[in-house]
């Protein structure tokens, strides 16, 4: 037997049980004519969220800007890097937590480098999509979002999206997509278990995810 009939052999052997048709996108499956579903969506993805890791919170529209600073306080955050187009409503009372809000701009005009971005404790940023299935979130980096790089190099992410957003799964969420602008999937919590299989966070972006949920 050659390596790769023994490949095919032993895949086939662990799948002999999976009853699963092809071509199924996972439980809870969604339709229009259910009006519980949207509802059911955002329990599943506030489930999977929280599995990774996550801390996830859900609150009303109102109620944004107090939620995300008590994210930061509790992750210890003092300097918070934001993004120029994220709403204005949900970061001005931050200030008066002491937290100490950073553009992504030094003096010069120039974007902050990662070596100055490492000296922020966390970002605030708002999501394009959420994927209940597999509790996920998606940025393509938007005004709202910023540059990649921001929520790759600080050591909290608090990550604000809309209930509206959260789509079932995966097939779902790139058809919401624009392939041309970057995206970042994002499931939990940056976290390895490479090295003797001992779980590792915060080795390839941020060591602490909030999601925000926000609401109708």
């Amino acid at each position: 037997m050659s390596a790769r009939e023994e490949i095919l052999a032993r895949l086939r052997a662990a799948t002999r049980d999976v009853t699963t048709q092809q071509g199924a996108r996972g439980e809870l499956a969604v339709t229009a004519a259910s009006a519980e579903s949207p509802a059911r969506t955002l329990e599943l993805f506030v489930h999977n969220v929280a599995d990774y890791r996550a801390r996830v919170e859900r609150c009303s529209p109102g109620d944004v800007a107090t939620s995300i600073a008590a994210a930061l306080v509790r992750g210890g955050a003092h300097r918070v890097v934001v993004p120029d187009g994220l709403d204005a409503s949900w970061i001005a009372p931050l200030r008066d937590s002491g937290i100490r809000l950073v553009p992504d701009r030094a003096d010069d005009g120039r974007p902050l480098s990662s070596a100055e971005l490492d000296e922020v404790d966390a970002v605030v940023t708002a999501a394009r999509v959420g994927i209940a299935t597999t509790g996920t979130i998606v940025l393509d980096h938007d005004t709202d979002q910023g540059r990649r790089v921001l929520s790759l190099v600080p050591d909290q992410h608090v990550c604000v999206i809309r209930a509206d957003r959260v789509v079932h799964d995966v097939p779902d969420a790139v058809s919401l997509l624009d392939p041309l602008r970057p995206l970042t999937w994002i499931s939990g919590p940056s976290a390895t278990s490479d090295i003797e299989l001992d779980r590792v966070e915060g080795v390839h972006g941020p060591r602490i995810l909030d999601v925000i949920v926000i609401e109708p």
